[in-house]
């Protein structure tokens, strides 16, 4: 097949996360079997125009604030010279509503949507228009077929109107290469970690304020945020003032090695976001032997199997998370037996799988049938 993809980031651009790592690894795989892939995708600073990257030509073009008006128009000049089978519109942020743009079968792939979780991240008049947008999906996408990475995304869909039938599931999948169990022995200090972008939508503050509870009962724990981001400097404040001294420290970036080394060693993960596209960051913890304590939202309550991986409480409970946390800090023998059946079940998650998946779904749809 001759497939064009478009999503707001490449993988090398330093805003990457784990949509722009489930993309990619599909897309590389496709390669690898034979397929022609060109990808288009906003411009960062430093970078350059056109690409190789594991076999895929990327393309860049506009910027971060005009991506979603930029990507499309580029795209169907692009076109008027280039022939494809079939059109992966990655829509994670806004959607470029390619249907549009060509005649060309059009799949979206969607993480997630925003809906009103907008509002948590951004100031009213962004957030409407981010809202405003994922509105016009269902109308634009009215004949296309939809891919989704977690069944809480295709509830998400259909309750805006999508008819199941026409949206897939292929969960993500990891690399088991890089996230696995090495075997070391846990930190001497009961150790919390989270680990992702530092946003504000993302609740970091929830498992903060956790920690005054979680301190009585395990008097040296302490949380560790790894990574960054525009929310970092509101949290570290808010650490000042939660007065909490070293229980609660910033990692900011760590490299993978050292981040999977770091998982090996810690005792539990916690993500109390209140909406994500499948929780990428959860199974690659849960690979690394470690159970995990999240919300009971959609994306997490698909990664989290819980009472066996690790425990899901309600969005936004600060005693709850302390709870759920105490439970397993307390327990060895209950997190064990969530580390053992953590590293049990992320085992099925493959990236060859997705990448397979999703190939014969684009096989499938692609054609004027479509």
């Amino acid at each position: 097949m001759r497939i064009l993809a478009i999503n707001w980031r490449d993988i090398r651009n330093p805003e990457a996360g784990g949509a722009e790592v489930h993309l990619h690894e599909i897309l590389a795989h496709l390669i690898r079997w034979g397929h022609r892939v060109t990808q288009i995708s906003a411009g960062f600073p430093d970078c350059k125009p056109e690409e190789q990257i594991d076999g895929i030509r990327v393309l860049r073009r506009g910027h971060w604030f005009d991506a979603n008006l930029a990507l499309p128009l580029f795209a169907r000049r692009h076109m008027r010279h280039n022939d494809y089978d079939v059109v992966l519109e990655d829509i994670n942020k806004l959607p470029f509503f390619m249907p549009l743009y060509t005649s060309v079968p059009v799949i979206p792939v969607i993480p997630h949507l925003f809906g009103t979780t907008a509002f948590r991240e951004t100031n009213w008049a962004i957030a409407s228009y981010v809202y405003l947008l994922e509105r016009f999906i269902p109308v634009v996408f009215r004949n296309n077929q939809f891919i989704v990475i977690s069944p809480s995304t295709k509830d998400d869909l259909v309750s805006r109107g999508i008819a199941p039938e026409r949206i897939s599931v292929v969960l993500c999948g990891l690399d088991h290469g890089r996230y696995r169990d090495l075997g070391l022995e846990r930190f001497d200090r009961p150790t919390i970690v989270h680990l992702g972008r530092l946003r504000k939508y993302k609740s970091v503050d929830v498992v903060m304020r956790s920690m005054s509870a979680i301190l009585d009962r395990v008097p040296d724990a302490r949380l560790v945020i790894i990574g960054d981001g525009p929310h970092k400097r509101e949290l570290m404040s808010l650490a000042g003032r939660l007065g909490l001294g070293d229980a609660i420290e910033f990692k900011g970036y760590m490299d993978h090695e050292a981040l999977v080394e770091y998982l090996n060693r810690s005792h539990l993960v916690v993500n109390p976001s209140p909406k994500e596209g499948w929780g990428l960051t959860v199974v690659e913890a849960n690979a690394c032997g470690v159970p995990v304590v999240a919300s009971d939202r959609p994306g997490l309550r698909d990664s989290v199997w819980d009472g066996e991986t690790g425990l899901l409480v309600p969005y936004g409970e600060v005693e709850a998370f302390a709870r759920a946390s105490i439970d397993i800090l307390e327990d060895e023998e209950l997190r064990r037996r969530m580390s053992s059946r953590a590293i049990e079940r992320v085992g099925e998650l493959t990236w060859e799988r997705c990448s397979r998946e999703t190939a014969e779904l684009l096989e499938r749809f692609q054609g004027p049938e479509v």
